[in-house]
């Protein structure tokens, strides 16, 4: 096996194939010992793009093998030796291209002659630029982007058109590698389904679902969405090294030290409940005393960190790069952040429902059961902390990601205004969906408040219709019978409309 997760055969079957191609195309180039840097960083973002635009996975850059007539004459370019300045060649154009890509080098013997392949991942959601320039291949030629403007159409409307669960994970695999690659039997038990009797039952099934599917060149393509919910280890599939879930315990309330680092292995369908179990072994608790018996009562509610893990995992961008879900445990918090802006307003993720980026994932994801029907979720989070008299959630959207907060218990007297406006405005949401009404007496009973203390809880209503989260239903009631509403749901006036 390559060192880079090839084998040696796989290398050899591929340099072979690639050579008897007629001619070269738009995503195979031929060198023998040209080298340019510069050159190099052009072809990888003209291969990448024009794989894109025929529908390959990857592009091919080799050297060794004779332009004209495909023959393998070897080569002398070892670009683990070559430097740019003081910068390794790999560092230099990972550096130099935009967005970040995926590519290999790997080098193989062939008939007694030293081969390197460069394999490109296609270009996904944006076009590939090198130093500030997109490429195109023109049949066997190397093109500006821009001097092709229909070329630059119809790459993005490839791009508009191609989720991420469409990618391919490994291409020309065969039917073995399939079933050791991807956990099967954990699919059919999602499912609860008996495992069909034989191999091409098992097959047909994975791609039925769309997690393998027949490749041109013979054998079967591991879709992105069979290898991120299926994989037996996600390393194994180069692209999506960094999806791993990463849980990492903190000791105390910053990220000075370090106590305990898990990255999950397995895909997230397969290896769910056992991440979530994970995560819940972790988390603090905290001891109480019930009918005289002594217990331990996590800090968290379980239900609710189950939906957020799940959110994050099937709400992230898989497109931003370097980056997977991240879970953080701290002495009085948990964190959960996903990669990718979040594509609803985190002041609406209780009303409005989730605008997936990963239509397929989740709609299998609600087939296993592993989340909840669509926009029920995070519903259910907000009651948990409710119900368990928590301070709210905090929702937070990042610059490349989106983070939410549950905090552990903490008095109403230790809570600042923020804290404060935020739990009057979510329990605000909270009642409006369920076509309830937020009073008084609802926040005193959400945030532990004794009766007798109404006017504590006035002044905290108070406050949130000072920030403009909540308003009152109908201004004309005398404030012992108020309702409150979130702001967005507030009645249009009067005039509004008329003309």
């Amino acid at each position: 096996m390559n060192s880079s997760g090839r084998s040696t055969e796989f290398l050899v079957g591929l340099v072979r194939e690639l050579c008897t191609l007629p001619r070269e195309t738009e995503w195979v180039e031929f060198k023998v010992d040209n080298c340019d840097p510069s050159a190099i960083g052009e072809y990888i973002s003209a291969l990448a793009n024009s794989a894109a635009l025929v529908g390959k996975a990857f592009a091919y850059l080799l050297w060794g093998v004779r332009d004209d007539d495909r023959t393998i004459v070897g080569t002398t370019f070892d670009p683990h030796a070559t430097r740019v300045g003081q910068e390794q060649l790999e560092n230099w154009l990972l550096r130099l291209l935009e967005p970040k890509l995926e590519f290999r080098l790997f080098t193989v013997d062939v008939d007694g002659h030293r081969v390197v392949l460069l394999e490109i991942a296609r270009a996904t959601r944006h076009p590939v630029r090198f130093s500030g320039q997109e490429f195109i291949r023109i049949g066997s030629y190397k093109k500006k982007l821009k001097d092709f403007p229909e070329k630059e159409r119809e790459l993005w409307r490839i791009f508009d058109q191609t989720p991420f669960e469409d990618g391919i994970a490994s291409e020309r695999v065969t039917d073995d590698e399939v079933l050791r690659l991807l956990d099967y039997p954990a699919y059919f038990e999602l499912l609860e389904r008996s495992l069909p009797a034989n191999r091409r039952g098992i097959l047909e099934a994975l791609a039925d679902d769309r997690l393998i599917r027949r490749s041109e060149a013979g054998g079967w393509d591991i879709t992105n969405l069979g290898a991120v919910l299926f994989a037996k280890r996600l390393d194994a599939f180069h692209g999506l090294r960094r999806k791993a879930v990463r849980v990492i315990q903190y000791r105390g309330i910053g990220r000075t030290e370090t106590q305990k680092e898990q990255e999950g292995a397995k895909g997230y369908a397969s290896g769910f409940e056992g991440l979530v179990g994970y995560i819940n072994g972790l988390l603090p608790a905290n001891e109480v005393i019930d009918k005289a018996l002594r217990k331990s009562v996590p800090m968290f509610p379980e239900l609710a960190v189950r939906e957020l893990v799940a959110n994050a995992l099937i709400h992230q961008d898989f497109f931003v790069t370097g980056a997977g879900p991240m879970v953080e445990i701290f002495d009085d918090r948990i964190e959960i952040t996903n990669p990718g802006q979040p594509l609803v307003d985190t002041q609406r993720f209780v009303d409005t429902p989730p605008r997936s980026r990963n239509e397929a994932l989740a709609s299998l994801l609600r087939r296993f059961r592993i989340c909840e029907e669509r926009g029920s979720g995070i519903d259910k989070v907000v009651f948990q902390v409710e119900f368990f008299q928590l301070p709210a959630p905090l929702f937070e959207s990042l610059k490349e990601a989106t983070r939410v907060v549950l905090f552990a218990h903490k008095a109403l007297s230790a809570m600042n205004k923020t804290d404060r406006v935020r739990a009057c405005y979510l329990h605000a949401c909270l009642r409006y969906v369920t076509r309830q009404s937020m009073t008084n007496a609802t926040l005193r009973q959400r945030l532990g408040i004794d009766d007798k203390n109404s006017a504590t809880a006035s002044r905290l209503l108070a406050e949130a219709v000072d920030s403009g989260l909540i308003v009152i239903a109908d201004p004309e009631v005398g404030s012992r019978i108020r309702s409150y509403l979130p702001y967005w749901a507030a009645p249009a006036p009067a005039s509004e409309g008329i003309v």
